[in-house]
């Protein structure tokens, strides 16, 4: 063979072995041993949002392998996340939960040294709104009615919810106060440990409001629960059964509180195995029986993913940054 033609040969054969290793690098393997995260104990909002993936990856078929959850609780997410960045930033088969109020810690400065751009933001699955909701014999049936006794004399109106001062349920209740032109610093306002506590104060008369989820209010209903829920936290009535329920824009108070779902993984995943996670949540996520899985969990449709995903949370903390230095729970 002539060494010009052989030249010719190596050239052509080097530039497909190029092309075939570009196009591995960006189709990446399925990590071994995936994991998802819940940054929380058994039960609860990390702990559904990690089943819900665990179930759709597998109904999808985008997840081969079996996918355990590894509970990690601490500060809403704050222990998951500093161990994520420092010991773990490079694994791409932990995957890990956090929701609003992880988003709203971060604002306020929670998670310790770390920030929104120490971790890569990688897929939204669903998620919740809140919700105002007082006892079905209450003299209160619209928010309007509710928010006019809170100006008169907000001493009379106790707000109760499942969270401290600065928490997500505390920020809806100060929103509240805020749209009804009271200081917030008024407002009695009674912290449980969780919804369920919550609800039985409401229920034994020691709270008038409780400031909940819709999909947690929704559940109480089915049950039989003696509560009516006054409006939701959104820009649009939400689908189902919670459909009759006016939006608190609606009665003339601008009060939107979304409460998302999701998942991140550590800061120098690689972008092969990045764009795997992106590419299995958004193939679970298209699929019919997923909606089915969502639902059943009470949620509510919210499909970003990648760099949709990343944009909305960094905007989403500056906007609860904003909000919380407002509340004055910002430390200057």
């Amino acid at each position: 063979m002539q060494p010009f033609l052989k030249a010719r040969l190596a050239a052509v054969f080097g530039a497909c072995a190029l092309s075939l290793g570009i196009t591995t690098a960006h189709a990446a393997d399925e990590p071994r041993r995936p994991e998802c995260i819940a940054p929380a104990q058994p039960g609860g909002g990390f702990d559904l949002t990690c089943r819900l993936a665990v179930e759709g990856l597998k109904q999808s078929g985008a997840l081969k392998s079996p996918m355990r959850i590894v509970y990690m609780p601490g500060g809403i997410g704050a222990v998951a996340y500093n161990n994520i960045v420092a010991q773990h930033p490079d694994e791409p088969g932990k995957v890990v939960a956090f929701s609003g109020g992880s988003l709203l810690n971060i604002a306020q400065g929670k998670f310790g040294k770390y920030n929104v751009n120490d971790v890569r933001w990688l897929a939204g699955i669903g998620t919740d709104y809140g919700v105002a909701v007082v006892r079905n014999d209450s003299p209160y049936h619209d928010l309007k009615s509710l928010m006019e006794a809170f100006k008169q004399d907000p001493t009379k109106v106790v707000l109760g919810a499942g969270g401290t001062v600065g928490s997500q349920d505390w920020m809806k209740a100060a929103l509240t106060a805020k749209a009804a032109d009271v200081d917030f610093r008024k407002m009695r306002f009674v912290a449980f440990e969780g919804g369920g506590e919550a609800v039985t104060a409401l229920r034994g008369g020691h709270i008038q409001a409780y400031m909940g989820d819709a999909a947690e209010a929704f559940t109480m209903l089915e049950g039989g629960a003696p509560i009516r829920v006054l409006a939701v936290f959104n820009d649009e009535r939400l689908p189902g059964k919670l459909n009759s329920v006016p939006t608190a824009k609606e009665q003339g108070y601008d009060i939107t509180w979304p409460i998302i779902r999701g998942f991140y993984v550590g800061p120098k995943v690689s972008d092969e195995d990045y764009q795997f996670w992106v590419d299995a949540f958004n193939k679970t996520m298209a699929s019919p029986e997923y909606a089915k899985l969502r639902d059943q969990q009470g949620l509510f449709p919210f499909n970003k993913t990648g760099p949709e995903l990343d944009a909305y949370v960094k905007q989403q903390v500056q906007k609860y940054r904003e909000l919380a230095d407002s509340f004055g729970l910002i430390k200057k």
